[in-house]
């Protein structure tokens, strides 16, 4: 799809909003999920089944949709962001991940410097580039 005919809908692009604001979270969630499956407990077999515990939580690793789900947000967060030149990447520091936000849009703007209009397109920019990596519209 050509990128002039591609819009992204105001759902999907406060969805992606949400997902850069808590984007640390989720990367401590994928960590605490892959953990869990690495560590749990394996005392529920019988002990007459021959089993593979390494293959097991391998494939239990590879096939949970929650972590598919969790790695593919992450990706592609990360992906776009660090292909952001300095100022932009300033921008999305500032704008989603700084705690407690700080800053109005002028405040975001004269910390990066550029304008409040500029700041608007960046934003726009970035979420969409997320937006098109995961394949949302």
């Amino acid at each position: 799809m050509s990128d002039a005919k591609w819009k992204l809908s105001g759902g999907t692009f406060k969805h992606v909003e949400s997902e850069l604001y808590s984007f640390h979270e989720t990367k401590k969630e994928l960590h605490y999920l892959r953990t869990e499956i690495l560590y749990k407990n394996q005392h529920s077999r019988s002990d007459h089944l021959i089993s593979d515990p390494t293959g097991e939580k391998a494939t239990l690793l590879s096939t949970d949709r929650r972590i598919q789900h969790l790695e593919k947000v992450i990706d592609a967060i990360t992906t776009v962001y660090e292909q952001l030149p300095k100022e932009k990447k300033k921008l999305v520091h500032l704008l989603y991940w700084k705690k407690p936000q700080q800053y109005n849009w002028e405040g975001i703007a004269a910390q990066v410097p550029i304008s409040k209009r500029q700041a608007q397109r960046w934003r726009k920019s970035i979420v969409e580039q997320i937006a098109k990596r995961l394949g949302w519209r």
